[in-house]
């Protein structure tokens, strides 16, 4: 058994590796490798759920109200302060498919934390590459809007 501090720091190890479940033990090279492919897909997986959870927002999108109120500018003049709201209606497909997207996001974004949390150099690698690759194929056509009237980021 490994001292507490042992467990605590990074490691490349490939034997008594325990990922995610107790019957999920990495023993042999061959194991950590296919563990690190699984984990790479995973992590990319998880930047393409995050963009098609964009994307789907977008094209279903029921309701647009634009809210405009008068606020002081610079030398007593007066500018208009317009706020974007999209919604949809809470008993639809559109949002239902939205919620089962988001806790299969939640739960695989947990999944990569608890690996991360191993302390494996290669499942961190694995983790931090396959997040740096999904990124890279799912977000390159993803528009930044920046909202000047937005205060919270």
């Amino acid at each position: 058994m490994k001292e507490w501090h042992e467990a605590m720091t990074f490691h490349f190890s490939y034997e008594n590796v325990p990922l995610l479940f107790s019957g999920l033990t990495i023993n042999t090279p061959g194991e950590m490798a296919g563990a690190f492919v699984a984990v790479f897909f995973l992590a990319m997986f998880y930047e393409g759920l995050k963009i098609a959870r964009e994307c789907l927002l977008r094209k279903s999108q029921v309701s647009i109200r634009y809210n405009s109120m008068p606020v002081p500018g610079p030398n007593g003049t007066i500018l208009m302060e317009t706020h974007k709201t999209v919604g949809q209606q809470m008993l639809s497909f559109p949002h239902l498919l939205q919620t089962v997207l988001h806790i299969i996001q939640v739960v695989v974004s947990y999944f990569l934390m608890l690996i991360f949390m191993t302390y494996n150099g290669y499942l961190c690698i694995a983790v931090a590459a396959g997040a740096g690759m999904g990124y890279f194929f799912f977000s390159w056509k993803k528009a930044v809007v920046v909202d000047i009237t937005e205060h919270c980021h």
